[in-house]
């Protein structure tokens, strides 16, 4: 009896040791696993997005082909996609070739200051009308510049009295202040392309490959303000549109002036929290003051990034020229009080009047003599 009980007892022993051994090795094994999935996983990430590569055009490529061109038109028309740029209004629009935008720089600025912006960076916008011509491909965006006419309007009916006009009212405005267009240039002729090459070109004012408006805005922003903005963190030099995109629109805003200069503080946070004051003057933040929850002060007014100022400071540069036809309330001939008269000519003014003397009479002269004279 106790023989058998010794042999259960090993046999016991024995099969637990397997388990637990077993056991180890799975776990062992697991962990390499995951450990080699782990490292996987962090090489094969994937890298952060970069504008695409301009395709190379041969300069034997031939014209564009009939159905390659209704292939274009049919996926680029009714897309939804994200500005890169800024579009002015009016029928000017821009011209992209070989990577750079006509108008730029300070050509752009004074438009955007005379007509406005149409649309802005990071906008989402939609292609609605795409012509290609000899030399160019014409894509209308937001309904492009110039209102179209629905297919009734163009319908003409003519009865006893004349022709009745079915169309728009004449005076009614065609212009179309949220639309605008681009076009995509070449040297002679509009070459055989694919859809992702014309992708690749519109880069530089069309982001394709954006999934959202904050994207498409963070890709046209220094490297600097973007992860700045990512950190909803305020930097100095900063315009008002950066501000927002970093921390949201202020609850608070308090207008004051210093000596001659007026100015804004946008404030963000309450106590106990720590309270961001940020001061902008035109639409650059100049000054931003922290105060902590353990009452430390941290002001910060040396600028930290240089951004072009764009619409605004073109607006601000502009000088007040009035316009040669504005209405004034001066009737026909008056001259303003301020415009310089010549000393002779038909704006000098005149003399004050001056009475007649009058002619002496027999027994002198003057009023007295004339009275008695008249006698």
């Amino acid at each position: 009896m106790n023989r058998f009980l010794a042999v259960a007892l090993l046999l016991f022993l024995a099969s637990f040791l397997m388990l637990s051994c077993f056991a180890s090795a799975q776990i062992d094994s697991s962990a390499q696993v995951g450990d080699h999935g782990a490292g996987s996983s962090s090489k094969t990430a994937p890298a952060a997005e970069q504008s695409p590569e301009v395709p190379a055009i041969p300069a034997n490529a031939p014209h564009m082909a009939k159905q390659t061109r209704l292939e274009i038109i049919r996926d680029f028309e009714m897309q939804l996609v994200y500005s890169r740029t800024a579009f002015p209004m009016g029928a000017k629009g821009l011209r992209l070739k070989d990577g750079s935008t006509v108008p730029n720089g300070e050509e752009l600025r004074q438009a955007l200051t005379l007509w406005g912006p149409a649309i802005k960076p990071g906008d989402p916008v939609h292609i609605s009308y795409v012509r290609i011509q000899n030399d160019h491909i014409h894509f209308e965006i937001n309904g492009g510049p110039v209102r179209r006419k629905k297919w009734y309007q163009h319908i003409e009916i003519e009865g006893a009295g004349g022709p009745v006009a079915t169309g728009p009212n004449p005076n009614e405005t065609t212009n179309n202040p949220h639309g605008s267009f681009v076009d995509l240039c070449f040297d002679r002729y509009v070459p055989e392309l694919t859809a992702q090459q014309v992708r690749s070109l519109l880069y530089p004012v069309l982001d394709f490959n954006a999934r959202n408006k904050e994207q498409a805005y963070l890709d046209t922003v220094p490297p600097k303000v973007k992860d700045a903005i990512l950190k909803h963190h305020i930097l100095v030099g900063m315009n008002e549109e950066m501000v927002i995109h970093a921390k949201g629109r202020p609850p608070k805003k308090v207008r004051e002036k210093d000596g001659e200069t007026e100015y804004e503080e946008w404030i963000y946070g309450e106590p106990p929290q720590d309270v961001d004051f940020v001061r902008i003057i035109g639409d650059e933040v100049v000054r931003v003051e922290t105060m902590k929850v353990d009452g430390q002060k941290l002001v910060r007014t040396e600028r930290e990034v240089t951004i072009d100022r764009g619409e605004k400071e073109a607006k601000q540069q502009e000088p007040d020229v009035r316009a040669p036809n504005a209405p004034s309330l001066r009737r026909p001939g008056e001259d303003s009080d301020e415009a310089p008269r010549p000393a002779d000519g038909p704006g000098a003014p005149l003399p004050p009047p001056t009475m007649p003397e009058p002619s002496p009479g027999p027994g002198g002269s003057g009023p007295g003599a004339m009275v008695s004279a008249g006698r």
